[in-house]
């Protein structure tokens, strides 16, 4: 017995405006149909000393450690800005 009907298939196809076949919806019956089948194997897993995870692999943080430094002088900034006013960059505005 198939887990879902060939005019849900037709249903969920109209409300994401895709126009199909008759054919289509078969198959795509079909295949729905198999993917449920194998979620459902998927449920009768013992996951019950399983914690969650979540992300596949083993993520580490692999960012070093942010540590505070002293950063460069504002005469050495400004020697590189093309324009700048009271020791603040200059840029075009963007409102009138």
């Amino acid at each position: 017995m198939s887990r879902i009907s060939t005019e849900q298939v037709k249903h969920v196809a109209h409300l994401a405006r895709l126009a199909i076949t008759e054919s289509d919806a078969e198959m795509f019956t079909k295949q729905l149909d198999a993917m449920i089948s194998f979620a459902e194997q998927l449920n009768e897993l013992d996951t019950e000393h399983v914690e969650p995870t979540s992300h596949v692999l083993d993520m580490k943080n692999v960012m070093r450690e942010d540590i505070p430094q002293k950063g460069l002088p504002q005469s050495e900034v400004l020697k590189n800005v093309p324009e700048h006013q009271d020791g603040q960059v200059k840029v075009p505005a963007t409102f009138e």
